[in-house]
């Protein structure tokens, strides 16, 4: 799978980014090393990672924080659709 470009991005995943904490490089550790994510829609892909976060969102400290990925294959070419990040601690592990 090829490297992830910034300007391949749209700009509804670039706000998700923002919005939920995430950087382009969890999203290709994710893409890499992630689990699949059984709650994907039909015809969409996603995986799923937990990073150690050890940091401050949102006003609370977490020691977690799990990316999960959705996108599509479309002419072997993959789309990015969006990103999910939740913070906590002690989230399930596959893999």
């Amino acid at each position: 799978m090829s490297p992830v470009k910034a300007s391949e991005l749209h700009d509804h995943l670039k706000a998700r980014m923002v919005q939920r904490g995430i950087t382009l490089e969890e999203i290709e550790t994710v893409l890499k090393e992630g689990w699949e994510a059984h709650d994907a829609k039909e015809g969409t892909k996603g995986k799923v990672l937990v990073f150690p976060f050890n940091n401050y969102w949102g006003g609370r400290y977490y020691e977690e924080k799990e990316v999960t990925v959705f996108y599509r294959i479309k002419d072997e070419k993959m789309i990015l659709l969006t990103v999910i990040a939740r913070y906590g601690k002690d989230f399930i592990r596959k893999g």
